[in-house]
């Protein structure tokens, strides 16, 4: 594995996945893999799985971890090419991971999208950007448009806890107070559909996610019908793609309830976290027995593991 940017980079998932959970069970005999490496850990926006998880998962392996938040640590960055820099931005984008890729053998990038210019959020400017001007392996660790950590840890969940080869999994829109970005629910569907799930995403009208991600999945506007047979409900809210980073005005009542819950199969709750309680998911359905939401992130460290040990066996 020379990168971890998206759900492509993952090959076979159902096979990396597998891999996964060998690797969870005896993590112990990797521990020389990393000695001498150093992983850097570039956050432009706030973290707490993915820091901690990345970080545990690197000192497992044996790496040393720097860590820098960029938006506060260090020097403001320029990402535009050809700028004149005589604003409060000193240090350009070219400078700055030339000399990161220096102190580092594998880097990862976290930055979320502005959603305001869509064009720019979903050509990855940033990570791409940074990209084109590092020489080491780069991970993800969320971008504009996707999330693939997080969902390589929610296929390990579900793979760990389904009896079904190929089960019913529903990704349900949920309220929520402010406009979010599409970056989990991009990349949790495209994630499901390549690990062979039968995938149904469900949201009101206007909230559709860019057709690149739904492929492969049924989508419906009617949550109940959704709902019916489910194996897995993973509740997330995100704004509007089409009228971009908008919240446009819905009439129907789409919090998950423990009512509703009754018309699936005894289904499985996820969330990729944080979670507003009583305003996107109930106190009820995060604390209930049949909530995987811990084990999901627990399987952030696994997942981790599992692709800084494929880039270290790579380098």
């Amino acid at each position: 594995m020379k990168q971890f940017l998206t759900v492509k980079d993952a090959g076979n998932v159902p096979a990396l996945v597998s891999e996964a959970l060998a690797l969870r069970k005896n993590i112990g005999q990797y521990r020389d893999l990393g000695r001498g490496k150093t992983l850097g850990l570039l956050f432009l926006n706030p973290s707490l799985r993915t820091r901690m998880s990345s970080q545990r998962a690197a000192y497992d392996l044996g790496m040393n971890v720097v860590v820098l938040n960029l938006d506060k640590d260090s020097w403001q960055i320029e990402f535009e090419d050809g700028a004149v820099m005589n604003g409060t931005k000193s240090e350009h984008i070219k400078e700055a991971a030339g000399v990161i890729s220096q102190y580092c053998d594998v880097i990862g990038l976290r930055s979320f999208p502005g959603l305001v210019d869509r064009e720019k959020d979903y050509t990855e400017h940033i990570l791409h950007t940074f990209q084109k001007y590092c020489s080491k392996p780069l991970i993800s660790l969320e971008s504009g448009t996707r999330h693939p950590l997080q969902s390589f840890a929610d296929m390990i969940t579900i793979a760990e806890t389904s009896a079904k080869k190929k089960p019913k999994v529903v990704l349900t829109w949920a309220p929520h107070i402010k406009a979010l970005p599409q970056a989990v629910p991009n990349s949790f569907a495209e994630w499901a559909v390549a690990s062979g799930a039968e995938v149904i995403i469900t949201h009101p009208r206007g909230y559709d996610l860019a057709p690149e991600f739904s492929q492969g999945a049924e989508v419906t506007y009617d949550q109940d019908a959704a709902l019916a047979g489910a194996d897995y409900v993973y509740v997330k809210n995100w704004s509007s793609y089409e009228d971009y980073g908008a919240m446009p005005p819905v009439q129907e009542d789409w919090l998950l309830t423990p009512e509703k819950m009754k018309l699936t199969k005894n289904a499985k709750i996820m969330h990729c976290l944080p979670v507003r309680r009583n305003v996107e998911l109930l106190d009820a359905l995060i604390d209930g027995p049949d909530s995987l939401i811990q084990l999901q992130a627990g399987h952030r460290v696994t997942a981790a593991q599992t692709v800084l040990k494929k880039i270290l066996e790579s380098v």
